[in-house]
């Protein structure tokens, strides 16, 4: 049994992954919560049922499996309560729909996930809420987008293609104590290196499917709230039907027991990688806020205590066929549209029909790295080898 009291807060990180969410006393002894499915939820009396007298009172509304994930993620946020989700665009869908109505305006980073942004524009348009996007390094000047009628902020900090960071703690001293949600996206950091509620924010939403995870074998999302806004993201929560099924919540918990260790050595890599690159001739930039020669580093020490495994580099420009020579024969990275798998990928980036507001002005072909947990020096293998491909299939 964990003699760890899951109520307290001075507890490490690591010592909150490993106890935080279980009960060996609720679960016959066994280290791990157990699978428990099903829909139907028995009541003792006639009295009970109309108390709601019951731990569950409909499998849709949750299980001591997804419990288990619950209590660890609410933890490690320092939030009132977290409510799972089957992905992390319906973790940003449901956290919208919550707190944006017709009529209602709100402000979406420019540097935003592509799929929050079709979100907003095939849902939340078509619904009378008008979205506005705004640059990502605005700071405290969103106050001048601020109106009478603006009921949302929406970062996400660093972006995932270009990774600017966000000065979180700015935007909500801008915001002041209007009755404006921001919700952040911490999806790379994790609460282990970043977090949101305590620079301001009021609900952090996660693709739990990358990091939490780590295994590239789990769709998952997570929004943490506090207090403020709990009750209104519930309601809709709710309303929506959203659930997470105990399956999938079980492989949830068995990805964050080990999230510490992973995330620092994704860390060492990516950062390893990251210098490595800087060094190539043919790379023109390296885009990792960890790096000193980011334009938001600042930002990202005061902020941040570690960084993820997601970052991205440019190459001399070269035609569509040295991209395909490069990545076409490439053994180690794979390509794919995730990340924070065990896994290492890589991705050919096209910026500018990502943008309204904010011009990539970059020179070069994007692309976008996570670093996995294969050996360094067969990765930068791996990647030398492609970028010899690259140069010869582009005449450099």
């Amino acid at each position: 049994m964990s003699n760890v009291k899951q109520s307290t807060s001075s507890i490490g990180a690591e010592t909150a992954l490993t106890h935080v969410g279980r009960d060996a006393n609720r679960q016959y002894g066994f280290v791990n919560t157990p699978v428990v499915r099903g829909s139907t939820v028995l009541f003792e009396s006639f009295e009970d049922l109309q108390a709601g007298k019951s731990g569950y009172g409909y499998g849709r509304h949750g299980n001591p499996t997804n419990d288990a994930v619950k209590e660890v993620i609410t933890h490690l946020e320092g939030a009132n309560e977290t409510f799972l989700t089957p992905s992390g665009l319906s973790a940003i869908s449901t956290a919208l729909t919550a707190v944006a109505h017709a009529g209602d305006h709100i402000l979406i980073s420019d540097s935003a996930y592509l799929p929050t942004r079709q979100f907003c524009e095939s849902v939340l348009r078509a619904n009378n809420i008008e979205v506005e996007y705004y640059d990502p390094r605005i700071g405290k000047r969103i106050s001048a987008l601020l109106r009478d009628n603006t009921t949302a902020i929406l970062t996400e900090s660093p972006g995932s293609l270009t990774f600017e960071v966000q000065d979180l703690p700015a935007i909500a001293t801008a915001r002041g104590d209007r009755d404006i949600a921001i919700i952040a996206d911490n999806s790379w950091a994790t609460p282990l290196f970043y977090k949101p509620l305590e620079l301001g924010a009021d609900i952090v939403v996660h693709a739990g499917t990358k990091m939490f995870v780590g295994h590239s074998d789990v769709l998952f999302g997570t929004i943490s709230t506090n207090e403020k806004w709990t009750d209104k993201i519930r309601t809709t929560y709710k309303a929506l039907g959203v659930c997470v099924s105990p399956e999938d919540s079980f492989l949830v918990a068995r990805g964050l027991r080990t999230l510490s260790i992973r995330m620092k050595e994704h860390q060492t890599r990516a950062l390893d990688i990251a210098k490595w690159l800087e060094k190539q001739p043919v790379v023109q930039k390296v885009f990792h806020p960890a790096l000193a020669q980011h334009p938001d580093h600042k930002i990202f020490m005061r902020d941040f205590t570690g960084s993820g495994s997601l970052f991205a580099f440019t190459l001399k420009s070269a035609p569509e066929k040295a991209i395909a020579a490069m990545l076409n024969q490439m053994r180690l990275f794979g390509m794919g549209y995730s990340w924070g798998g065990f896994e290492s990928l890589i991705l050919p980036i096209s910026i500018n029909d990502q943008r309204s507001v904010t011009k990539w002005r970059e020179a070069g072909n994007l692309f976008r790295i996570h670093v996995g947990l294969e050996d360094i020096n067969d990765l930068k293998s791996d990647l030398g080898d492609a970028i010899e491909r690259y140069c010869s299939s582009a005449g450099f």
